[in-house]
């Protein structure tokens, strides 16, 4: 397995082009993570105090409506 430095030195040598679809790449992978993550907080719980934060708040009218 690459260190991190080797990954970092082989991402500077790419052509602008293979820098491109890495950064697609990535863009995509990163984003499957954070899903992946949000999706376990969900499930466990860890963001039912900021719903019913924002709940409380639209019901008591400290919310404006986009």
């Amino acid at each position: 397995m690459m260190t991190l430095e080797e990954l970092q030195e082989a991402i500077r040598k790419l052509s602008p082009d293979e820098l491109r679809v890495f950064r697609e790449w990535f863009w995509k992978f990163d984003g499957q993570i954070w899903d992946k993550q949000l999706e376990e907080d969900i499930e466990a719980g860890r963001l039912d105090k900021f719903a019913e934060e924002a709940i409380r708040d639209r019901i008591e009218g400290r919310c404006t409506d986009l």
